[in-house]
């Protein structure tokens, strides 16, 4: 039987599945079954713990020694209500047994109990009503990410418990009272603002005012030798803690970081109706931090790099400093004070984030063309995940928050702003803002399923959303849009729109896009396209002139694989709109990928025509990047060397002639990324020996390195100390100690380089994650696959570790810093290979091994 609810019917079963399901909650008797104790927090364990355990508090005291090697010692108190205590409770602590020195319940010591990463609270010893539980302790390693001279938390999304004992679960929110001893002449930060500090010795003890009740994924400290500075900015006091010691940089980069912080929390009272949610509004510059940034309330970490700008800044460097503070400003909203249940609902933080900080550049950064920065940020990130076999859907089951870190990825930050652009689309913009203005006001300080805000969002549209969700939200994948164009005469007759899904199943995505009808005389039409069936009709075509070509998706917005008018591709360069040619790029990118239209090489030569024609910097970027992906993947080795003479010198003529210089810096460094021939590489080493750019290009120290390490890769042989150089011109101690660290991933030596991936399989050589990911960009650059693709079996075996030790980017950027440049048959074999002798690896580790080996077996197809 085929049944399809209608509207108001679907959303009447759906609100008393809801109510079911509530009274079932409510009904649930006081007296509860033990849940076994399992590594992780399952969703059962999580379930129980909401319903028995309240009014949740966390006073902790960590004494942080000066060296690195010595350990943390801490205690803590651990106070809740509970609802039930005829069974024990488990603590959750990811550490050796070994840690716990001491436990005492409510005024009773007790043998500590811990196994399968958890301590479990005797029964015996608890009683309904208010808990006190006291832990003395060693805390754990994994996530304090300690170096030489600082160190910082992070714990998304279920590392607090490796730090200290902890109920690790989005949905027990509390407030936490830290205590920090650290050595003398160190700073601090946390979430709750600092009551007062003693000085006792060579240490420093810092009293903490309880933070404000938050999740345990968002309690967060930093400490070390930093430098405290404190601003006013749109009537809030804001403090930063940083490390950099490049004067320029700061001179330039201080009031534009305060400045955007305070444009963003001005925007983000007005959109939502409400004011800053907390009490307090700092953040932290740590170096080589392993996100852009992390929103703990209070007290956000950000990735120094990218808020300290020197004077070589480009504007599409400028614009993602000023999306990652909106980004992470959006977090104290949607994330900190509205909060999801489980972890399995992470995206809708993320997306909303996004989504709010796309719309706060806007108004925020001059000339940033908010509808093209969206298409190039978000569309290729999307496709990239969405065309593979291994992609996953924005929402994803999670049995245990153990398996959490494997939901991120570029399906949640990016198709999921796309999925909400189209739904705010649908909605209409003023119903869509009523609708998540009474979702941050009825959960506020609370917990949310995406299930809550779509029945608020429900409620204020006619359209199917229940139908709309399954598609966008619950499953993965792209359709692929083709079309028929009838002509009689002049006139068009009929243009018709067909859209099938990529895998062939029987998926249908509504949504709205564009058809532009481009004329000969340079004129156009837009016509709007209401996908929402699997043929459409586009009425508005009929008796419309026949055009000299079409433009598939010209407004940038649709979703999916676009077709492409031949037509178009010798007047590409006419596209008056930068978003149109955009859109254009991207489809014919997806469709070379798919075999379709243009192989790579054609498509190549088509780029190169179009270098001197484009205009826009965000196109351009994209351009080149697709160009240089083509280069150094789609092309045998032999085109390769045969190409690079005339490639090189388009990208330098184009350099030179055009006026801009944000755009004359990002030709140098696609010229500085294809260079191959002798020329090239003599001409680069002149400008890197003599640190003279070329005219009307800025480069700074961190370019000249960039440059150093091209290079050194390239096995530059007139200069064999060139790395060691660059090193004694680098100023700051953390970005020594980054090159120092590459520098034998860099060696033309291949036993150092074997000897340097050798070590990697200890963890402790995994800590700095970033120099990691780059070091591995440097050992399998297509010129060094000769020797590298030996690698590639013992990276695969190493990535369940990985995933154990790493924070929850790691494993797929692994992949990809691994995988992503390879194009040769044996390498797909590998993978292929790996996967066959492996039947019950984790699923979601073979979806992101599925995910990043996407470009290597197109590769080979590709390149054959």
């Amino acid at each position: 039987m085929n049944t399809r609810f209608g509207k108001y019917e679907q959303a009447s079963w759906f609100m008393l599945a809801l109510l079911a399901t509530a009274c079932q909650k409510n009904l649930a008797p006081t007296t509860t079954t033990a849940v076994p104790v399992a590594k992780g927090v399952s969703l059962q364990l999580a379930e129980q713990r909401k319903q028995l355990i309240s009014n949740l508090g966390y006073q902790l005291q960590l004494s942080i020694p000066e060296r690195k090697a010595e350990p943390v010692v801490a205690s803590e108190v651990v106070s809740f209500k509970l609802k039930d205590a005829s069974q024990p409770v488990q603590l959750d602590f990811k550490e050796k047994t070994d840690h716990l020195k001491r436990v005492v319940v409510n005024g009773k010591a007790v043998a500590i109990d811990h196994h399968e990463e958890h301590l479990v609270l005797p029964a015996s010893t608890l009683k309904r009503g208010p808990n006190t539980v006291q832990i003395d302790f060693v805390a754990g390693d994994l996530s304090l990410n300690r170096s030489d001279d600082f160190l910082y938390t992070l714990l998304v999304p279920d590392r607090a418990r490796t730090v200290f004992p902890v109920f690790d679960q989005p949905n027990l929110k509390a407030s936490f009272q830290l205590q920090l001893t650290v050595p003398q002449g160190w700073q601090a930060l946390a979430n709750g603002p600092v009551q007062d500090s003693t000085v006792a010795g060579n240490t420093k003890t810092y009293r903490f005012a309880p933070s404000d009740t938050i999740s345990t994924y968002l309690f967060s400290f930093v400490a070390g030798k930093f430098t405290r500075l404190s601003r006013e900015a749109g009537g809030r006091t804001m403090q930063l803690l940083h490390r950099e010691t490049d004067a320029s940089k700061l001179q330039l980069s201080l009031g534009p970081i305060f400045q955007i912080h305070a444009d963003a929390l001005k925007f983000m009272e007005a959109y939502t109706g409400i004011p800053y949610p907390f009490r307090k509004f700092d953040f932290a510059a740590i170096p080589d931090f392993q996100y852009g940034g992390m929103e703990h309330v209070g007290a956000i970490d950000y990735k120094a790099s990218t808020l300290f700008l020197d004077e070589g800044a480009t504007q599409d460097q400028k614009i993602a400093r000023s999306s990652l503070i909106a980004h992470e400003t959006a977090h104290m909203w949607f994330g900190d004070l509205v909060t999801m249940q489980w972890f399995n609902d992470v995206w809708m933080k993320e997306v909303f984030a996004n989504f709010m900080a796309d719309k706060i550049t806007q108004v925020a950064v001059a000339n940033s063309n908010y509808d093209l920065k969206f298409v190039t940020d978000h569309f290729p990130a999307a496709y990239g995940i969405d065309r593979t076999q291994g992609a996953n859907p924005i929402r994803q089951q999670l049995d245990n928050l153990q398996d959490a870190g494997s939901l991120y990825g570029n399906i949640i930050y990016h198709k999921a702003p796309i999925m909400m652009r189209q739904l705010e689309r649908l909605m209409g913009e003023e119903a869509f803002r009523q609708g998540l203005q009474e979702y941050l006001r009825s959960y506020a300080h609370g917990n949310a399923t995406w299930p809550d805000l779509i029945s608020i969002l429900d409620r204020r549209t006619p359209a199917d959303l229940q139908a709309w969700n399954q598609v966008w939200v619950n499953q993965p994948g792209r359709p692929v849009i083709d079309y028929q164009l009838q002509t009689q005469g002049d006139k068009i007759t009929q243009l018709e729109l067909r859209q099938r899904a990529e895998d062939n199943s029987d998926r249908l995505w509504p949504q709205v896009f564009e058809v532009l009808l481009v004329y000969p005389n340079g004129t156009s039409k837009e016509l709007t396209v209401n996908m929402n069936e699997r043929q459409v009709q586009l009425a508005e075509a009929a008796d419309q002139p026949v055009p000299a070509f079409v433009l598939f998706n010209s407004s940038g917005l649709g979703y999916g694989v676009f077709p492409i008018d031949k037509l178009l591709l010798p007047n590409l360069g006419k596209l008056p709109n930068p978003v149109a040619r955009a859109s254009a790029y991207i489809s014919l990118y997806e469709n070379m990928l798919n075999g379709q239209v243009l192989p790579p090489r054609q498509l190549l030569d088509l780029y190169r025509q179009q270098l001197p024609l484009e205009t826009e910097e965000l196109n351009l970027k994209l351009l080149t990047g697709q160009l240089s992906d083509m280069y150094w993947r789609l092309l045998k080795p032999e085109e390769r060397t045969a190409l690079a003479p005339a490639l090189e010198a388009d990208l330098w003529r184009t350099m030179q002639q055009n006026n801009s210089a944000n755009i004359r810096k990002l030709l140098f460094k696609s010229y500085q990324s294809v260079a191959l021939t002798p020329a090239a590489q003599q001409r680069l080493y002149q400008i890197w020996d003599k640190q003279q750019a070329p005219t009307g290009v800025t480069l700074t120290e961190d370019d000249y390195t960039s440059l150093a390490q091209a290079l050194a890769v390239r096995d530059y042989a007139a200069d064999a100390q060139i790395l060691t150089k660059q090193l004694a011109r680098i100023k700051n101690p953390d970005r020594q100690k980054r090159l120092q660290f590459l520098m034998p991933a860099l060696s033309p030596d291949v036993a150092t380089r074997d000897a340097f991936f050798a070590s990697l399989r200890d963890e402790q050589n995994r800590e700095k994650e970033a120099w990691v990911l780059a070091a591995l960009g440097a050992l399998h650059h297509p010129l060094r696959q000769r020797t590298s693709e030996k690698y590639l079996p013992q990276s695969l075996e190493l990535l369940e570790e990985i995933q154990l030790t790493g924070d929850i980017f790691f494993p797929y950027s692994w992949l990809q810093a691994t995988l992503g440049n390879y194009q040769s048959a044996s390498a797909a074999a590998t993978v292929r290979s790996f996967l066959q002798a492996h039947p019950n690896f984790n699923p979601k580790l073979r979806a992101k091994l599925l995910q990043a080996a996407d470009d290597v077996f197109r590769a080979e197809k590709l390149v054959q």
